[in-house]
């Protein structure tokens, strides 16, 4: 029984992740933003990392995301934000050359709105659909319930408080191992299309 309440704990864990992760288009700010605001709003969205002035201009910079409007100090809008959120989430996953080049292929010239193949919020909107997609699926029983890692554990004859955690182990590297294909599948498919 003690697996199931832990199980339980991981979904609880998740359900937490999704509701802080997920964010409609609808729910970034509206009005524009000084990068001071900008840098706020990442910093509270992102608790692990830390945003900086540096950091954005450098990605405008290298052409990753677009300048800001020019000859506004509020030069930052809600196109901005799903930029560097979008961007924010690939960070784990892929090099910035790698996210660059995932960006022109639906934006073209980073910096030229009339050559966007889609538009921000139609890419944002479907990356979030999706992200919420995955966790749903996630505090489903097949990802953190999942019966054949259950099994697996059955099969070593351990004590009960040692199956609880080898359950745990078993479950994030079963994620891990998730990840790390789809890191590899993503890394693959911008290499070949490049090509």
């Amino acid at each position: 029984m003690a697996n199931k309440s832990y199980i339980d704990t991981m979904k609880n864990l998740a359900e937490q992740i999704s509701k802080n992760s997920t964010i409609s288009y609808d729910e970034l700010p509206k009005l524009d933003l000084f990068l001071s605001q900008v840098i706020d709003f990442l910093n509270d969205k992102f608790e692990n990392e830390t945003y900086t002035k540096n950091i954005v201009q450098n990605y405008i910079k290298g052409c990753v995301i677009s300048k800001p409007q020019d000859g506004k100090k509020k030069g930052y809008t809600r196109e901005h934000i799903a930029q560097l959120l979008l961007l924010s989430y690939m960070r784990p996953v892929l090099t910035t050359d790698e996210i660059k080049k995932v960006f022109n292929l639906a934006f073209n010239d980073i910096n030229d709105r009339s050559d966007d193949i889609i538009s921000w919020e139609q890419a944002y909107e479907v990356f979030s659909n999706v992200q919420k997609s995955y966790f749903e699926a996630m505090l489903q029983d097949q990802h953190l319930n999942n019966s054949k890692l259950r099994d697996i554990v059955k099969k070593f004859n351990l004590d009960q408080k040692d199956e609880e955690r080898i359950l745990v182990f078993l479950v994030v590297m079963n994620l891990v191992a998730q990840a790390s294909v789809i890191k590899n599948i993503a890394e693959k498919i911008i290499d070949e299309y490049e090509e």
